[in-house]
């Protein structure tokens, strides 16, 4: 199944920790805490609400930058972008236990992260989104397929996640340009029923998986 991935973000209706709430009853299994401008007291505050409801849900958490805390909390891994701490560094003080996975934006991002033990790449932006400051070139499909070409030819076997402005509608796209997943945050916190959208997008990622599953096996 093309995996799904909600991006927490904070908006005038929503709380950080209302925005993971609403995707997790939407059925989705996998919560990016990410507070980009937060102070460590408060994302630790949240990931620790969060942290049982990940676990009832059983859908993974993992937090946005912060390494130690991620080893403080035990939750299940981290998240770093291109300014945060490197990939390597992060193996080293989290072990072969935690999931890490890094942001891209171009086949050497994905390849430095590969070399530095990511057991997942956040590639994008697809498009432009309002969500994220100092966006990295947009990629469009033609980027993503020209970095998970490359990805195949030096023999780089990891699941690369679209993020950047990623609607439930591109899922099909994007499947198709080699990635393995999407990561989502505005698209399902404008809808008028968040969790219902959730519901609809994890219902169309399915779908997605089931026809290229069926288009393997002929």
């Amino acid at each position: 199944m093309i995996s799904l991935q909600f991006i927490t973000h904070q908006t005038e209706r929503y709380s950080y920790f209302e925005s993971a709430r609403m995707a997790l009853e939407g059925g989705c299994k996998w919560i990016q805490l990410r507070m980009k401008e937060a102070p460590l007291e408060e994302v630790e505050q949240v990931a620790l609400q969060l942290k049982p409801l990940c676990k009832e849900h059983e859908a993974i958490l993992v937090l946005d930058d912060h390494v130690e805390l991620v080893k403080k909390l035990e939750v299940d891994g981290v998240h770093l972008g291109k300014k945060d701490m490197p990939i390597d560094q992060a193996r080293q003080i989290l072990g072969e236990a935690f999931i890490i996975g890094g942001t891209a934006n171009t086949f050497e991002d994905v390849r430095i992260h590969y070399e530095g033990g990511a057991d997942y790449i956040g590639c994008g932006p697809f498009r432009y989104t309002t969500t994220k400051q100092n966006l990295a070139p947009i990629l469009g499909l033609e980027g993503y397929r020209a970095i998970t070409a490359r990805m195949r030819e030096e023999g780089i076997d990891l699941p690369v996640v679209g993020i950047g402005g990623v609607t439930a509608e591109d899922m099909s796209a994007l499947a198709g340009a080699g990635l393995s997943g999407i990561a989502l945050s505005g698209s399902v916190l404008r809808a008028a029923d968040p969790v219902g959208e959730m519901r609809r997008v994890m219902q169309i990622a399915k779908q997605v998986s089931d026809n290229y599953g069926r288009q393997n096996q002929n």
